[in-house]
């Protein structure tokens, strides 16, 4: 699925198409509605950018099992492990 945004939203926001999509990774990721890793393949950012990310913002990292073994699976796909 592809997500389109009009040059106006995205103009009015003051936000680059790459903050935008981070910005949308962190808050999905504080919603717990995805991974750590699913969140950085949002954000466009590997693996370690993103949790160095949510660290300058003091956002803690809540990992559980499920979490963990879709990391190891996205971590997979993306050519880190």
């Amino acid at each position: 699925m592809s997500l389109t945004i009009s040059d106006e939203i995205l103009n009015s926001s003051r936000m680059t198409a790459s903050e935008l999509l981070v910005e949308i990774a962190v808050m999905l990721f504080l919603q717990e509605r995805v991974s750590l890793g699913k969140a950085s393949k949002i954000a466009e950012m590997n693996y370690v950018e993103f949790q160095q990310l949510l660290a300058q913002r003091n956002i803690s990292i809540h990992y559980d099992v499920e979490e963990f073994e879709d990391d190891i699976k996205t971590l997979q796909e993306t050519g880190w492990l």
